[in-house]
């Protein structure tokens, strides 16, 4: 029994270790980026300035999804601060960014059963 519990630890971390970024709280998030991000990134349609090599999250969010985002925050790169964000803050900083996507994704379709086949009448 210990094998088997072992093998399904084993396997199910890489689903444990990745982050539910879907449920982050955008208002938290844009906490985070007015604190942490906005030296560098535009963070906000108000904000005035920022750097010009570090692209504004309204594009972040046109370009990346939840868990390229989410990757990205987990593991800066070299120019970006380690901010050592915990795995609620890089839900929430990544519910943030996505919130400024103009022109979000459509959510997958869900199936209704009564949409499959007509109904007699």
């Amino acid at each position: 029994m210990t094998a088997a519990r072992n093998l399904l630890l084993f396997l199910a971390f890489p689903l444990l270790a990745t982050p539910a970024l879907a449920r982050g709280d955008a208002e938290h998030g844009a906490v985070i980026a007015k604190r942490w991000c906005k030296d560098c990134h535009v963070v906000s349609n108000d904000q005035t300035s920022a750097k010009v090599d570090a692209p504004p999250f309204a594009d972040i969010a046109r370009r990346l999804d939840d868990k390229k985002i989410g990757s990205f925050l987990t593991n800066p790169h070299p120019r970006m601060p380690d901010m050592s964000l915990s795995r609620k803050e890089i839900e929430d900083l990544t519910a943030y960014i996505r919130s400024l996507d103009p022109h979000p994704a459509p959510k997958a379709p869900t199936e209704d059963k009564d949409s499959e086949r007509p109904g007699r009448g």
